[in-house]
């Protein structure tokens, strides 16, 4: 079977000029074709450390071209691609390196004392190359590219090979890796250039991190089959963000909600020029109505989405049409992925019923890499993935997340879903950011606290947040205590770390490992 998987979309002519810009990355700018010739080179450098189909390679960098190159590199050859988080410890990297026996690592510039330590670490890795000039002793990335045969491959991929393992933060215990087929991949990018409407010349803005699947998969892989552009930058920067969006003529990227929040409300925001931006995705957590309505004020079309890294992650889009009429949704189902909302005995929970959220279809993973007991926990034998997230569907299909199962509260008999409470806060004038935990309560077991994040100048009263509160949700959803602090730790997409919350202030909470 000739190749179907990643590795040969640079060869692909979906009306694609090869003169088109691919990448464009601190003011230059590599056409297709370049893009289609480095990837070729990349392939022949790894084969030649000896690199074969079925092997790891794993990349640990802020935001580069190196990921994109290494990772369609790996299609080629039918090896896999492994992103590791670049803000975890050593000993976390470590693990994953070790779990996924990766052979070859390339790291970047502010990795390079991570990766020093790493190799005192994993004995697997047997090939460190540094993706960028002066970091340490490490193969030097365009070195190796210098000197590799740009011959074109066509290794035998399926589109049921593994193309990635991506591993998911653990909120207990070690992270799971994700194995992500080629086929995951080629729909996730249908469902995304269907529901996006993606063109040919898209510049799409490559703003969040590349080795989390929203940053990946949201707008830059789309876009790229699609033969349009991604605008990458390292890391992000609210200002700078602006900046780009408007000397780039960028037309699409996909971001977490505190990511828009700081844009918003960045002092040039109202000033840039934002005419060529057409639509923005969003996902992680709820968008604030405020930002919401900010950004839609400017034009731009709003997808709020759901998903998660084992389907790739596209599951479900709400349009810009629907956003003010269904706050709080994350929309329908995209096109080629099947949704329901189940009782604990797997039948159909009836409209506006919580039930567990579950997904189906060619985007969703097969399975954990090496761990058939958590893939079975999560796959049933169907081809349907249990997400583990609380939800309900109304009249209209539209879909609800109330939480996660784990971190629903019980308080004096009933189910309270911090989500739900945490969009109402959103929606309270002065609060930009909200997390409610559950903490111990001599009479109801346990009660609500919110943790929240204030603008400057707004009056930090508890009073007004309860009260603002009851005027949008049942008494007992009300939390009992309101704490306000200066910031919520996040991991590396925005979303807020509830473990880390749980234990510094419930410790009784907190599931050990």
């Amino acid at each position: 079977m000739r190749n179907a998987g990643l590795g040969s979309w640079p060869e692909r002519r979906l009306r694609m000029n090869p003169a088109s810009d691919a990448i464009w990355f601190e003011g230059a700018a590599m056409s297709h074709a370049g893009f289609a010739m480095r990837v070729r080179q990349v392939a022949t450098a790894l084969s030649r450390l000896g690199v074969r189909r079925g092997d790891r390679v794993s990349w640990l960098s802020s935001n580069h071209p190196s990921a994109l190159e290494t990772l369609y590199a790996c299609g080629q050859l039918g090896a896999i691609w492994v992103p590791v988080n670049a803000r975890l410890t050593a000993p976390e990297a470590s693990y994953v390196l070790e779990h996924s026996g990766a052979t070859v690592l390339f790291h970047g510039p502010d990795q390079a004392d991570l990766a020093a330590a790493l190799r005192g670490q994993v004995s697997g890795v047997r090939s460190w190359i540094a993706v960028e000039p002066g970091q340490d002793d490490s193969l030097p990335y365009e070195g190796l590219l210098a000197e590799a045969d740009p011959k074109q491959r066509d290794e035998p991929v399926s589109l049921d090979d593994p193309c990635l393992i991506m591993y998911t933060s653990g909120t207990t215990g070690r992270p799971k890796g994700a194995v992500l087929t080629h086929g995951n991949m080629t729909w996730n990018a249908t469902n995304q250039i269907l529901g996006f409407d993606f063109a040919a010349n898209e510049r799409t803005l490559a703003l969040a991190p590349l080795f989390h699947i929203g940053g990946l998969n949201g707008t830059v892989n789309p876009a790229l089959l699609r033969g349009g552009c991604v605008v990458m930058v390292r890391r992000f920067d609210p200002a700078a963000m602006l900046e780009v969006i408007e000397r780039q003529r960028v037309t699409s990227f996909f971001a977490v909600p505190t990511m828009l929040d700081a844009m918003a409300r960045d002092p040039s925001f109202p000033t840039r020029d934002l005419s060529a931006l057409r639509s923005i995705g969003a996902a992680g957590a709820p968008v604030p109505l405020p930002t919401l309505r900010t950004w839609l004020g400017r034009g731009v079309v709003m997808q709020q989405a759901y998903g998660m890294t084992e389907a790739a992650p596209g599951c479900t889009v709400l349009d810009s049409a629907d956003a003010e009429r269904k706050i709080g949704s994350v929309g329908k189902p995209v096109f080629f992925t099947d949704l329901r909302v189940v009782r604990p005995d797997g039948s159909e929970a009836a409209a506006g019923e919580v039930g567990e959220v579950i997904v189906s279809g060619p985007n969703i993973m097969p399975g954990y890499w090496n761990d058939t007991e958590r893939t079975a926990e999560v796959l049933t034998e169907d081809g349907w993935y249990h997400t583990g997230d609380a939800g309900s569907l109304d009249a209209e299909g539209y879909l609800y997340i109330r939480d996660r199962y784990k971190d629903m509260i019980i308080s004096g008999g009933e189910n309270v879903y911090p989500a739900e409470v945490e969009s109402a806060l959103l929606e309270l004038p002065g609060v930009i950011e909200a997390a409610v935990i559950g903490v111990p309560d001599e009479t109801w077991g346990e009660v609500g606290l919110a943790l929240l994040v204030m603008a400057a100048g707004a009056a930090a009263d508890p009073g007004a947040i309860q009260s603002g509160l009851r005027e949008r949700l049942a008494g007992f959803k009300v939390p009992r205590r309101i704490q306000f602090v200066a910031d919520l730790p996040k991991t590396a997409t925005g979303k807020v770390r509830k473990p880390e919350l749980r234990a510094r202030y419930s410790p009784a909470k907190e599931t050990p490992a």
